[in-house]
């Protein structure tokens, strides 16, 4: 399958996830948790693969201090929205019903995730 422009690769998700939780990070901040053991080496790559998540509309940079920071433009729900549409087109004909049930079933949903669920099938049939 083709990769559209757009997609987040395993490297820029693993970035990603540390802008999510820590927010905004510079270069070596994040070399340090995304590359524990090879810092030094692979500040260049953590510094190359910024530029292109900066191309991509994934991360902003602030360029007001001389060091600086990066924080995640793409949501963490944009991306799960993403991925699963992806699926759900690939695999069950752009229904998410599958998908959902798949969730639901493999999972177990507590009490209060099936409550949020029939809120939201709710929602999404109105009044």
């Amino acid at each position: 399958m083709a990769r559209t422009p757009q997609d987040v690769t395993d490297a820029e998700l693993a970035v990603l996830q540390v802008l999510w939780d820590r927010g905004q990070s510079n270069i070596r901040q994040l070399t340090e948790i995304v590359y524990p053991d090879d810092v030094d080496t692979q500040y260049s790559t953590v510094k190359r693969l910024l530029a292109r998540m900066e191309a991509k509309a994934q991360v902003a940079r602030d360029r007001s201090e001389s060091v600086h920071t990066f924080e995640a433009i793409l949501s963490r729900d944009e991306l799960v929205g993403r991925r699963l549409e992806g699926v759900a087109s690939s695999l069950c004909d752009g229904s998410i019903s599958p998908l959902l049930t798949h969730l639901a079933n493999a999972k177990g949903l507590s009490k209060k995730q099936q409550q949020t669920l029939r809120r939201l099938i709710d929602e999404l049939n109105g009044p």
